[in-house]
């Protein structure tokens, strides 16, 4: 197995890496304090080509590799883990679809836009009633004529209020379980389509996360995504992809908190010489730095495993790696909190950000409990 990054992968890293430095970092803590979107961003990421990264170049996006996509989003975590979502979730739960299961027409009308940062996409499965137990859907597509009309509403959906296209999961053959379940391209100027205020959330405050309402709001039929029944599979299929972005997520935000651990540890003195002379320190960032390469490999893998062509594999790797990297990232960012002590409960260091950021990630795209579901109905299946 080949552990080397090729050369335009070592230059996605710099190029994100760079953007993150000077253009992201000198506003986090100001947006995450008044809860600001990244609007003042965006512009900047859609000239990197980061908000049509899974979008091919004949579409107008950038068509990168699963393994370079990755590593955008570690390296946008690693300094602020609400670009991270609002960048992953676009790509990943609403051009990801479209470009596998969309026809050409549908690729054609909405992607360019996605991909060039004019509109920014969403993906609504989960409803209040309805997280992990996706086939209890109430939201229900009726077919009228030439529509289908959309009524019920979804919650905890990213990029509310600034988004425009949303994948959206409805019934459409009540009694059936997941069988009836169909998906739908929706854009939020559709009549019937309502926004919810914004969730006050813990963490990734500079992201915006909201539920959404459907009010007799009719849908043309040709924005049906797939076929009538298929909304479980692509479903499935796209949180299959979706959940190694996660797993990026996690380990960026892992990453950075443990290099403010390290930078903490070599300057603050305690009895007379640095923290970081000290064994017990030693100890918590050798340890946090080995379980951040482990789920850095992990979370490699199943990327690479899909620019491969994925396989019956891949559901698992996926699962493994956003599993891991989460709750990693949940135990680094503990301890980079422990080793700033008092000051790591201060919002004046960026590791109590990176605390509220992190805890998310074993939540959502299927919780830590539901990966380990996943990996073991893999595992005993074969």
């Amino acid at each position: 197995m080949n552990f080397e990054l090729n050369d335009d992968q070592i230059m996605v890293r710099q190029m994100v890496r760079d953007f993150a430095e000077e253009k992201i970092r000198p506003g986090v803590a100001r947006r995450d304090e008044k809860e600001e979107f990244i609007a003042e961003l965006l512009p900047g990421l859609a000239e990197l080509g980061l908000l049509g990264m899974v979008t091919p170049e004949a579409y107008g996006g950038s068509g990168l590799d699963d393994l370079s996509y990755a590593i955008a989003i570690e390296e946008l975590a690693r300094v602020c883990p609400s670009t991270a979502v609002t960048v992953s979730v676009t790509n990943s739960v609403c051009q990801e679809p479209i470009v596998r299961f969309g026809t050409e027409e549908q690729k054609r009308r909405f992607l360019p836009h996605l991909a060039k940062g004019e509109h920014l996409g969403g993906f609504c499965l989960t409803e209040p009633g309805s997280g992990t137990d996706a086939g209890a859907l109430q939201t229900r597509a009726v077919r009228d004529g030439d529509a289908y009309v959309l009524n019920g509403s979804k919650a905890w959906i990213t990029n509310t209020h600034v988004g425009k296209v949303f994948v959206v999961m409805a019934v459409t053959a009540p009694g059936t379980g997941a069988k009836g379940i169909s998906a739908f391209i929706v854009t939020s100027d559709t009549p019937g389509f309502h926004f919810l205020p914004h969730e006050k959330k813990m963490g990734l405050r500079a992201s915006i996360t909201s539920g959404l309402v459907f009010e007799d709001c009719r849908v043309p039929a040709e924005n049906l995504l797939g076929q009538e029944g298929m909304g479980m599979k692509i479903a499935l299929a796209t949180l299959e992809v979706s959940r190694i972005g996660i797993a990026a997520q996690a380990l960026g935000i892992a990453q950075g908190a443990f290099e403010e651990a390290v930078k903490y540890s070599r300057e603050r003195h305690t009895f007379g010489v640095p923290l970081a002379d000290h064994e017990a320190i030693q100890f918590m960032i050798s340890q946090a730095a080995t379980q951040i390469e482990a789920a850095r490999l992990l979370t490699y893998r199943a990327a690479s495993l899909r620019a491969a062509g994925g396989g019956p594999g891949q559901s698992q790797a996926s699962s493994m790696a956003k599993l891991f990297a989460s709750e990693c990232a949940k135990a680094v960012c503990d301890t980079a909190v422990q080793i700033h002590g008092a000051y790591g409960y201060s919002r004046e260091y960026p590791v109590e950000r990176f605390y509220r950021d992190v805890r998310v990630t074993t939540i959502y795209e299927g919780t830590s409990e539901v990966q380990r579901m996943v990996i073991a109905r893999s595992l005993l299946r074969d």
